[in-house]
């Protein structure tokens, strides 16, 4: 078997006209009860992914586990994500998987996070935070078939604490004072992504922000979470986030989709709600292009 490609997996998705990320943050105390009463604990977990991903894997351009959910049920949370990347790597072999891990550290341990994340569990990308610096993160960026999305703008209330603080910094013969987030997405576009496989994380509650962003980084992808439960405006954060190529965005929806319905039928509206948002994204897009 060939070795999948992130980004060129997801620049098949996007020719396809799919933008929809599906987050699989799927706390177990949240899953309905029908599937609770199948399932021993906790592979509830997996049982529920799977239908999620059977009702959703035709309009999808990725899935995105938020490994926290699964930690938390402890070696058998694991082992429920290991099933359900098994069973997207079997049931959509074309849809690449995100792991939101919000990974890195300094020297070999990064390794070992890597070693979990794309060896063990399979994972086509995962999302990094920038603090350690280039030189730390390195082994991810070396990574060259994988997806490194890195954290920039993030959708939560007091981000600004610190991605708002601003810096100064060399651009060339240009001296630049700006927030902290257009620095990171500076440093990632411009020297990080010499692989070109990173991406950035920008959340769908900040559009002004995504634009300055995307003026920043051209064509480079940016993974928006924050849309459906989080509040994300999906028409501003799509007129923002599209690059040059009218692609560029995976656009997550998590709470917003999974446990729309908690009831027999989740899997049915999960896929009902899915849709709805690819068929938002793509409403927006034909009025851009009509625009010119």
């Amino acid at each position: 078997m060939a070795e999948r490609n992130f980004m060129e997996m997801l620049k098949q998705k996007w020719q396809e006209g799919k933008f929809v990320c599906v987050g699989l943050d799927s706390d177990y105390d949240k899953i309905p009860q029908s599937i609770k009463d199948f399932y021993n604990e906790p592979y509830g977990i997996m049982g529920f992914n799977e239908e999620i991903v059977d009702a959703t894997k035709d309009i999808v351009c990725a899935y995105k586990p938020n490994i926290a959910f699964y930690e938390a049920q402890g070696p058998d949370g694991i082992d429920a994500l290991w099933d359900t990347i098994s069973d997207i790597i079997q049931k959509a072999p074309d849809v690449p998987i995100i792991l939101d891990a919000k990974r890195a550290d300094i020297g070999n341990t990064n390794m070992g996070y890597i070693e979990s994340a794309f060896d063990y569990l399979r994972a086509d990308a995962i999302t990094i935070n920038p603090y350690f610096g280039m030189e730390a993160v390195q082994p991810f960026l070396d990574m060259a078939n994988k997806g490194i999305f890195v954290l920039c703008r993030t959708s939560n209330p007091g981000a600004g604490e610190f991605q708002d603080k601003l810096v100064q910094y060399k651009k060339g013969n240009t001296d630049i004072l700006s927030p902290l987030y257009q620095f990171v997405a500076d440093n990632v576009c411009l020297s990080w992504n010499k692989n070109k496989n990173c991406g950035l994380v920008v959340g769908a509650t900040q559009p002004y922000e995504m634009k300055t962003v995307r003026d920043l980084v051209g064509d480079m992808p940016i993974l928006v979470p924050g849309v459906g439960a989080q509040g994300g405006d999906v028409e501003k954060i799509v007129r923002a986030g599209l690059n040059g190529l009218g692609t560029g965005i995976i656009v997550n929806s998590s709470r917003g989709i999974i446990f729309a319905s908690n009831g027999e039928d989740f899997a049915e509206v999960a896929r009902q709600k899915t849709l709805e948002l690819h068929n938002e994204i793509t409403r927006v897009i034909s009025e851009m292009e009509k625009e010119g």
